[in-house]
């Protein structure tokens, strides 16, 4: 082809140039693989090519029938539409006529010779109507008109056209087009239905008006297949197949007929179009086919086929020739690069000396370590350039060792020197360089850069080092113990104190020696059953928390707080690790903590008793007047003789009940000052309530105060000691009965409630809570600020640790305590103490049952009246 511009030949030399320069960069074997590809690629080129062509002819004859076959169903349902509409404007002109006679008729037979000649003429020279007829207003027959064709078959035989009703009773086609026709007062198309002959037809019905009312219908019925078949451009059926199709998509007529049991040939281009002005759902269907032949059964495809495949084979052999050049030549090319790439690529420097120490080849690698180029290296005799001037001789002595073969396997760690005159360290292992012929030809030398890593070296030398000084300062023991061998790995100086270097000392506090003690008795060494986790994975044991524990060692007679966790060994081994810190000082100060407490929650119930002696008294002085006065009564009436045996029973009896009474008081009184040992039980919330109301209603019954004790159902029970708890409850009431009667409240606002109830709070699980509400005057800001402060009290004669006493035995059973006060509006009516108890996974999923009225649920209220 030949390229012509505005620019002309010199444009054409310009790109023959740029292709011919573009043509020598590439190497050789691209070269080839163009040469033998250019005529495969011509080759495939021109078979798509031909391929393209037939192809875009065969669409473009497709699209031409499409545009015939969609031109021809448009022509035929003009046609049709027109002959119908033709037909229409014939039927209303002798619908008028019919219409304009008077109503009331000499007989039948007059009407039908009216009728008959109008429709004799209109059936003449239309075919495609096989009737006229003519009915009343109440679908009463009045005469029909059959055309010549369909005289004397079935349909003519058959009463009328109720023939085409269904067989269940409904309506048929005719039917409802007479009633269409009649509600409308317009001409009505039916769909289409069938004769009892089988041939499908459609009405055209006509309302007769008379005057303002309906007189009748004229009905004219088209045979479908006439209507194909007569009304039919001849030209139209010649091209393509046409038929007329129901709602349904039955072909009820067509200009093919198929043969019988035969299916006819799918059409490749279908068009459909309504019948109009019909409307009736029949619908006008062209159909084309295909002419031409496929591509593949084309003789000229085959052809240029046949010659594509000849020239591919002649290509193929050629190129299979030329490829097998071009491999000798790649893998010489890369085997060439591969061994200058390696040695370009590797970060170790490389090194070759003759036998006379002469260097004869460096890497690339080699030259950037020591920043001198290959061309001031190779040839050069020591000293070498790159030898500091201060390590001249020790390098010469190196190098004589080096070759003489006595250089160390492991390598030796140098110091070198770059052109700019940096140092770095760096390790040399040598090895002999052996020829093609299995002679020794020099010395090879590989040379790392180790500056870095001798640095992390000594940085973790160093590190390790503190390390160790600080595990060797510490007064706790640190311990570490393989879990396969139990061999003691590391121990530091309090525990070599303490144990020695004896692993023994670690199984004690991490709780082995029942372990030893069982491997003792089965034959096995105590060593091997320090642990027994060390079947489980490493990184699941690593993975758990630490685990503390407070260990006595009786050897030692000390306590450890002892906290172990797996770890793995710098050898991969799993190890334990212990970490035990002397807590005897702290244990023992705990403990006598714990007695001062104890000491303190004493002489705070004898406090109290003190302070409710006066109540205690009244208290006791009642059943004690009743006794005196029974007795009195008594001795009186035994005098006078006026006593009976019943009367004396039932005074003894009140006697004694009233002694039994006395005597639960100061029983009481004493199991609650009592000195006894601190101890955790199972108690029902109920029973503490319980017992704190009955030895506080003694002081609410002095000052006239009611209570209202409220206690949910089914609570679970609590882990606490009753007498504390009770010793809580009670101070709470105490003070609640103190701020009512101090602030002098009247009889009806004279109560106390308590109520005992579960709540979730969240993270810290179910607790009970106890909280306790009186309607005194609440609590000043300052005093709520200093409420639980030592020694402060807003009572004259308050100590000031009631309040504090009550938070830390709260808060020693785990609990929480707060204060607040109640408002109405910005008016204070009361305050109200709150202190909660946990309850035990295990308590909180068994609550309690039966435990009486008071864990009912059921409110008690005791008032301030006293006893007889």
């Amino acid at each position: 082809m030949m390229l012509r511009t505005a620019s002309g030949a010199p444009r054409v030399g310009r790109l023959q140039r740029l292709a011919g320069r573009w043509w020598r960069r590439q190497p050789p074997a691209r070269q080839d693989r163009l040469v033998t590809l250019a005529p495969l690629a011509s080759v495939l080129l021109f078979l798509a090519a031909i391929i393209a062509a037939f192809w875009y002819l065969r669409n473009e004859e497709f699209e031409r029938e499409t545009e015939s076959v969609k031109r021809d169903v448009e022509v035929v349902q003009q046609q049709l539409g027109l002959r119908l509409i033709h037909n229409q404007e014939q039927l209303v002109r002798i619908a008028g006529e019919l219409a304009a006679a008077p109503d009331t008729a000499p007989d039948a037979s007059l009407e039908a010779s009216r009728f008959l000649p109008l429709a004799a003429a209109f059936t003449r020279e239309r075919p495609e109507v096989t009737h006229l007829a003519w009915y009343d207003s109440q679908r009463r027959r009045v005469a029909i008109h059959w055309t010549a064709p369909y005289l004397g078959t079935a349909d003519a035989g058959a009463a009328d056209s109720r023939a085409s009703a269904p067989s269940d009773g409904s309506a048929g086609e005719p039917e409802l087009g007479f009633l269409a026709a009649r509600t409308r007062l317009q001409p009505v198309y039916t769909r289409a239905f069938e004769r009892p002959s089988g041939q499908p037809v459609f009405q055209l019905q006509l309302p007769l008006v008379r005057g303002a009312g309906f007189a009748g219908t004229l009905v004219a019925e088209y045979a479908i297949d006439a209507l194909v078949r007569h009304e039919l451009p001849e030209d139209v059926v010649a091209r393509h197949r046409i038929s007329v199709l129901d709602g349904a998509g039955r072909v009820l007529a067509g200009t093919v007929t198929p043969m019988p049991g035969q299916d006819p040939r799918p059409a490749a281009i279908t068009h459909d179009l309504p019948l109009v002005p019909a409307a009736n759902g029949l619908v006008l269907r062209g159909q084309g086919y295909r002419t031409s032949i496929g591509l593949i059964g084309s003789t000229l495809f085959w052809m240029v086929a046949a010659l594509s495949v000849l020239t591919l084979w002649m290509l193929l052999g050629s190129w299979r020739h030329m490829r097998r050049r071009a491999q000798i030549q790649n893998a010489l090319v890369e085997e060439t690069n591969f061994r200058r790439a390696m040695e370009n690529s590797m970060p170790t420097g490389m090194r070759a000396l003759d036998l006379e120490g002469r260097i004869t080849y460096v890497n690339a690698a080699f030259c950037n370590l020591v920043g001198f180029g290959e061309a001031e290296l190779v040839g050069r005799l020591p000293p070498f350039p790159y030898w500091p001037p201060d390590r001249i001789e020790e390098n010469r002595r190196l190098l004589h060792q080096e070759l003489l073969g006595r250089s160390p396997p492991g390598g030796i760690e140098v110091r070198l020197m770059r052109k700019d005159g940096s140092m770095f360290d760096a390790r040399m292992y040598i090895s002999p360089l052996i020829d093609a012929r299995g002679q020794q030809a020099g010395w090879m030398t590989s040379v790392t850069n180790i500056t870095e890593a001798k640095r992390i070296r000594d940085q973790l030398s160093a590190s390790h080092e503190r390390f160790t000084t600080v595990l060797e300062g510490l007064d706790a023991s640190v311990s570490v113990l393989s879990v396969q061998l139990g061999e003691l790995l590391f121990a530091n100086r309090s525990y070599r104190l303490w144990f020695g270097n004896d692993a023994r000392g670690h199984a004690l506090m991490a709780g082995g020696a029942a372990a030893g003690a069982a491997a003792a008795e089965d034959g096995r060494d105590e060593g091997d059953d320090v642990d027994n986790l060390s079947g489980l994975p490493a990184q699941d044991l690593t993975d758990s928390g630490v685990d503390p524990r407070e260990v006595w060692i009786e050897p030692l007679q000390k306590w450890f707080d002892v906290r172990a966790r797996y770890v793995q060994w710098t050898d991969g081994r799993l190890a334990q690790m212990l970490i035990a810190t002397d807590i005897t000082a702290r244990v023992r100060a705990e403990e006598l903590a714990a007695a001062q407490a104890e000491k303190v929650q004493v002489t705070s119930r004898l406090m109290t008793m003190g302070e409710m002696a006066s109540s205690v008294a009244h208290e006791l002085n009642q059943p004690l007047t009743a006794i005196s006065n029974y007795c009195h009564g008594m001795i009186s009436r035994l005098r006078a003789g006026s006593i009976r045996e019943p009367d004396l029973i039932a005074a003894l009896e009140k006697t004694a009940r009233q002694a039994q009474r006395a005597g639960q008081v100061i029983h009481r009184i004493r199991a609650f000052v009592k000195r006894s040992e601190p101890q955790r039980l199972e108690v029902r919330p109920g029973k503490i309530v319980e017992d704190a109301v009955e030895l506080a209603g003694i002081e609410l019954r002095r000052r006239n105060v009611g209570i209202h004790v409220y206690v949910a159902q089914r609570l679970p029970r609590l882990n606490a000691d009753p007498i504390l708890i009770e010793q809580v409850l009670l101070n709470l009431l105490r003070n609640a009965a103190e701020a009512i009667d101090g602030a002098r409240l009247p009889p009806a606002r004279r109560h106390i409630e308590l109520r005992v109830v579960p709540r979730h709070l969240g993270e810290e699980g179910g607790v009970i809570e106890f909280s306790v509400t009186d309607s005194g005057p609440g609590l000043d800001e300052e005093v709520g600020r200093r409420l639980y402060e030592a020694f402060f009290s807003t009572k004259p004669d308050g100590l000031g640790v009631g309040l504090g006493l009550c938070r830390t035995i709260v808060e020693s059973h785990r609990g929480r305590m707060r204060a607040e006060n109640l408002y109405n509006g910005a008016q204070v009516t009361g305050c109200r103490f709150t202190f909660t108890l946990p309850v035990e996974p295990a308590q909180r999923r068994a609550p309690t049952a039966g435990h009486g009225a008071s864990d009912a649920g059921a409110p008690t209220t005791l008032t301030a009246a006293s006893p007889e």
